[in-house]
């Protein structure tokens, strides 16, 4: 939109638990996008306007993507290598490397510092925003080296075979287990040693990333109905045996080499995870790229504290955008970027811009954060049809498929009037 930016990035002068290296848009899970179907899934419509928009995390997140059925997963160093390469290369951004510890006094500014927010930072928002307590703990699910995965027991296929073609549907591992196995396993989770919280903090997990053994306390079935469900899959070395459980790993890059244990998000201490998870067959020789984790995820009470355009309503010149506003995912917070962004420019250029409206996907996500949310019970949120103002789904059929499918045509006409509207004010 022609209007300079300078990026601040603190890292890699200062680390954080999650992230290896100084790339801009470094991930923690290849399949962070999650289902590209823009006519049945929310985050699938996110998609499509954040592609119709020129977003460039799109764009790169298309350009390196790996075969998972009807997910979009990415290679994620090639991912953030491309991202970073394009920023770096653009005439009107300068990237300065350092830490930013207060809140900026003039200027205009964007922080979208994510559930990983300096410690320095996060206290000069709160003593803003007289904040207290606005974190909830997110969990790291571990990552398995793919040679070190017995197939003899474990087989390649992607739940209900879904993806067009062969090598998508078989980007999915699977490692059975039976019922005495799977009942051994849950007593091992409900007996390791786990990561303790410090004093006086308290575990307000999300709950589409609870850790496994947070799930393992709420029932022992659990596990089996959620991350470890067997429906779907049939075991080709005893077809005739349905298994009790299934543990899926799903390819975490390009060349196939890494694959990461999908929901099994953990807290249990790096020792009792290896253990445990040798336990399921098929990884009883697994070597570990990376075993789960815990960090500290701070996110603001935005229905309070930020308007319609997410400007923090005592400091306007300050926009916040990304998790740290209170959406959950990769997709969400990428997509809250880019609405900022825009909003920002065109505020700059004197030509003013409403949010999209709330019938779109990204307009549901800002009106919830900034407004639509109960702000007594607020907390993270991914993008879903809930959001969304009702509708009808066209000709008076019932069913999911024809509601879903009316929410994401009403929305793609919405957002592409829209965008219409935004690029004639820009001309």
């Amino acid at each position: 939109m022609g209007v300079p930016v300078t990026i601040h990035e603190m890292r890699p002068a200062i680390g954080t638990f999650a992230h290896r290296t100084g790339f801009l848009a470094e991930m923690v899970c290849s399949n962070s996008f999650r289902s590209d179907d823009d006519e049945q899934n929310a985050v699938g419509l996110l998609h499509w306007e954040m592609r119709a928009a020129g977003g460039l995390i799109m764009e790169m997140a298309d350009a390196h993507r790996l075969p998972a059925g009807g997910a979009l997963a990415v290679d994620r160093d090639a991912f953030a290598e491309g991202v970073t390469a394009r920023l770096r290369a653009h005439p009107l951004i300068e990237i300065a490397e350092g830490e930013v510890t207060a809140l900026p006094e003039d200027g205009r500014w964007i922080i979208a510092t994510g559930p990983l927010t300096s410690g320095a930072l996060a206290e000069a928002i709160r003593a803003e925003t007289g904040t207290e307590a606005l974190a909830f703990f997110d969990a790291i699910a571990p990552i398995v080296h793919f040679d070190s995965i017995d197939l003899s027991q474990a087989w390649f296929q992607s739940r209900y075979d879904k993806g067009a073609t062969e090598q998508e549907r078989t980007a999915y591992i699977n490692c059975p287990m039976d019922r005495d196995g799977y009942e051994a396993f849950i007593d091992a989770i409900l007996a390791a040693d786990k990561t303790e919280f410090h004093e006086g903090e308290t575990a307000g997990y999300f709950d589409g990333c609870l850790p496994i053994e947070v799930m393992a306390e709420r029932g022992r079935e659990t596990l089996r109905h959620g991350p470890m469900k067997p429906v779907g899959l049939t075991n080709p070395h005893a077809p005739d045996i349905k298994p009790h459980a299934v543990v899926q790993l799903r390819r975490d890059n390009a060349l196939g080499t890494l694959y990461n244990i999908v929901g099994f998000q953990t807290k249990m201490k790096y020792g009792a995870q290896a253990s445990v998870f040798r336990m399921i067959p098929g990884l009883q020789d697994a070597h570990f790229a990376r075993l789960g984790g815990i960090h500290r995820n701070t996110f603001l009470n935005a229905p309070t504290l930020l308007d319609g355009e997410m400007r923090l309503r005592s400091r306007p010149h300050i926009r916040f955008a990304g998790q740290i506003t209170g959406v959950e995912g990769y997709v969400e917070s990428a997509a809250m970027g880019l609405l900022a962004g825009r909003l920002a420019a065109a505020e700059m250029l004197g030509r003013p811009l409403p949010p999209p409206p709330p019938e779109t996907a990204m307009g549901a996500l800002v009106t919830h954060i900034t407004g639509g949310a109960d702000a007594k019970t607020f907390q993270p949120m991914n993008v879903n049809f809930g959001l969304f103002p009702p509708v009808a789904a066209k000709g008076g059929r019932r069913g999911r498929p024809a509601r879903y499918r009316a929410y994401t045509d009403r929305a793609k006409a919405a957002f592409t009037e829209w965008l219409a509207q935004a690029r004639a004010d820009a001309a």
